[in-house]
C-alpha cells in the first residue's frame, strides 16, 4: 500500500452552520464545499489546508454514524484519512496484515472519493479511513 499523504482529518459536529464561521476565522480561508453523504446520513464542509483536508462532519440522522459518535463521545476528531492508490487492495492488504476492517470493500464517500475504514480496535483507538481517486 502506498499512502501518499493525510488526505483529510474529520470532525464531528452539532452543526455546521455554527461551526464552519469558527474554522474560517481559525484557518483564514473559506469552506470550498458542502455535500451530503446520503446512505452516511451525514452533511459535510470542506476547507483545504495545503494538501490536506479539514472535514466537518455533521448528522443529517441521530442513528448515523455521526449521530452516535456524538452522543457518546461529543463533538471533535472522528477519523484520520489517508490517501491511497486502491481503496480495495489496500484495505485487502491491511486486511491480510491482522487489522480489522470496517468496510471490507470500498464505498462512495464525500468529493467522488472511493473510501474504506479501518476499526479503532485494530489502529489504537484511530478510526482510519483510506481513501482513493
Amino acid at each position: 500500500m502506498n499512502v501518499s499523504r493525510i488526505e483529510h482529518i474529520g470532525i464531528a459536529v452539532e452543526s455546521l452552520e455554527k461551526a464552519i464561521p469558527y474554522y474560517e476565522t481559525l484557518l483564514g480561508i473559506k469552506c470550498y464545499a458542502i455535500e451530503e453523504v446520503v446512505d452516511q446520513k451525514v452533511k459535510t464542509a470542506f476547507f483545504k489546508v495545503g494538501d490536506t483536508k479539514i472535514e466537518l462532519l455533521e448528522s443529517t440522522n441521530p442513528e448515523g454514524p455521526i449521530g452516535k459518535f456524538i452522543e457518546k463521545k461529543g463533538q471533535g476528531i472522528h477519523h484520520i484519512a489517508f490517501a491511497v492508490d486502491n481503496v480495495n487492495e489496500a484495505l485487502t492488504e491491511v486486511e491480510a496484515n491482522g487489522i480489522q476492517l470496517v468496510d471490507k470493500q470500498g464505498r462512495k464517500g464525500a468529493e467522488g472519493l472511493n473510501i474504506g475504514f479501518l476499526h479503532p480496535k485494530s489502529t489504537f483507538g484511530v478510526l482510519t479511513e483510506l481513501c482513493s481517486e
